[in-house]
């Protein structure tokens, strides 16, 4: 492990974060993953371990430790092979508790957050809608305001989190005239009068369950609003760094242990006379892979330094999450290639991971849209700053 970003007391933490997830989370992956439902009482556990609250502050019940303590959390997530799982749990930390912790006022702070890092709420991000995914400003939701309440009515798609979670914090046309400028961000109860979800059938991360959620007159207080009144844009778009920077660090984390297990599978294997990691062809591409997999990692874990540092990341973030992503998927396909036929089947975990690996180049921005904004900032010298306060 890099000495340069981890110190003893991260090795500790690992270690025993690795013990935690061995003995209260494996044994019951096979079930969740059948079922698509994970079962209530690990948020609590997770939660009385304190690995919700990692990036919350003492204030707000959490530890408030550096963000390489969650480098290690995303990491051992992706271990247990179960991409489902690791979403819903980074979903809920990475995605809703981001705008909490950034943007939450004090009141729901204490209605939201506290609860949240305690593992007693289930927290999900709704932007995506069904007929628009990465344009964000074409978004059709509204949120009207009828004195002290907004009326909301819309949809949101692929929402992680969305059919057993408990509130969503929402985006959300206070003014749709404007563009990305009339968006604001909400914090809705998904037991609310009017709102259903329809749980979705995916290709991978089958542990987890992903929501179309729709919105029928729903009404919400308006201290529910998170900040000002068309400030969501500019808090969406601040959270899409660390959400890319999280799917990067997700992509180089399972790619390794893709890695590890294809070549102690390699070593036991044996053909004509000897085991398959002797064999030149599959040595050599074994290498190229694992170079390319440790180039990902070196370059999200100096990204992570530098969003640590204070630093605003959204070009560094988006070519984490472009470039690890695609390296995943050519890792794992290799990877399920070396273990031949096996490879292909359930009983073995590369069948999961290959499947559950097809995510990253799509969910978080596709990675034509990452290429993109890349273009525009690297080309088109585009500047994009940090929201002002």
């Amino acid at each position: 492990m890099n000495s340069m970003y981890f110190t003893e007391e991260h090795q500790l933490f690992r270690h025993s974060l690795k013990e935690f997830l061995q003995k209260e989370v494996v044994p019951h992956i096979e079930k969740w993953e059948e079922t698509g439902t994970i079962d209530r009482f690990i948020w609590k556990r997770f939660g009385d371990m304190g690995y919700f609250g990692l990036a919350t502050p003492e204030t707000e019940e959490g530890l408030g430790l550096d963000l390489f303590y969650t480098v290690i959390l995303l990491e051992e997530l992706q271990k247990i092979n179960s991409g489902g799982f690791a979403a819903a749990i980074w979903a809920h930390v990475y995605l809703a508790m981001t705008h909490l912790n950034k943007n939450g006022n004090e009141a729901q702070k204490k209605a939201y957050l506290i609860p949240s890092v305690l593992g007693d709420k289930i927290g999900c991000l709704g932007v995506t809608e069904p007929f628009g995914g990465s344009d964000v400003a074409g978004m059709r939701t509204t949120a009207t305001r009828k004195g002290d309440s907004y009326i909301i009515n819309g949809s949101k798609t692929f929402i992680t989190n969305g059919v057993y979670g408990d509130y969503i914090i929402l985006a959300a046309k206070t003014d749709p005239t404007v563009g990305n400028k009339g968006i604001s961000l909400f914090i809705v109860d998904l037991e609310s009068s009017g709102v259903s979800a329809n749980k979705l059938n995916k290709l991978g991360w089958r542990a987890s369950d992903t929501a179309e959620l729709a919105f029928d007159n729903v009404e919400v207080p308006a201290s529910n609003l998170m900040g000002e009144e068309g400030k969501g844009f500019t808090f969406i778009m601040e959270a899409f760094a660390l959400e890319r920077l999280v799917m990067g660090i997700n992509a180089h984390a399972r790619a390794e242990w893709a890695l590890d297990y294809a070549i102690q599978y390699m070593s036991e294997r044996a053909a004509f006379g000897k085991s398959i990691d002797q064999y030149q062809a599959l040595r050599h591409r074994f290498v190229d892979l694992h170079a390319d997999m440790d180039l990902c990692k070196q370059y999200n874990y100096a990204v992570v330094s530098k969003m640590e540092r204070g630093e605003y990341v959204v070009r560094e973030a988006t070519i984490s999450k472009l470039k690890s992503t695609k390296m995943a998927d050519e890792v794992i396909y290799n990877c399920l290639q070396f273990l031949g036929g096996y490879g292909y089947m359930e009983d073995y975990p590369m069948a999961r991971m290959f499947r559950d690996s097809r995510l990253g180049p799509i969910g978080g921005g596709t990675s034509e849209i990452l290429k993109e904004i890349i273009a525009k900032i690297v080309i088109d010298k585009k500047d994009y700053r940090p929201p002002s306060k």
